[in-house]
């Protein structure tokens, strides 16, 4: 198993579920998040002063899916959010030893 972590432009994230639904993906977490990488962060002007915003607000979406699914997940999350501009964000993917649903005691694949 699996867990990739997603941080896209919050835009996106309707586009992202969809894709995920489409390849059997049923649940996700999401979270608002903020950040900065090549993109730096902008200016912008209040009250008449201008300010730097450095962190910029994100979305981060979270799943956990089995081995066999990993490829068609992180080609929707690609596909769904890309836009072909910086800022377009990034896929993380990570290992998971274990996972238990906690209503019913199942355990790995099955809690999933």
């Amino acid at each position: 198993m699996k867990k990739i972590e997603a941080i896209i432009k919050p835009f996106k994230l309707d586009e992202v579920r969809e894709a995920l639904s489409e390849v059997g993906i049923t649940g996700l977490t999401v979270g608002e998040v903020k950040g900065f990488g090549r993109q730096k962060g902008h200016t912008e002007l209040y009250r008449g002063a201008e300010y730097v915003v450095d962190f910029l607000p994100k979305v981060k979406v979270e799943i956990v899916v089995g081995d066999a699914v990993v490829e068609q997940a992180i080609e929707a999350i690609i596909k769904a959010a890309r836009t072909g501009k910086i800022g377009d964000g990034k896929i993380f993917v990570s290992p998971v030893d274990q996972v238990v649903r906690i209503r019913t005691g199942e355990t790995d694949e099955s809690a999933i």
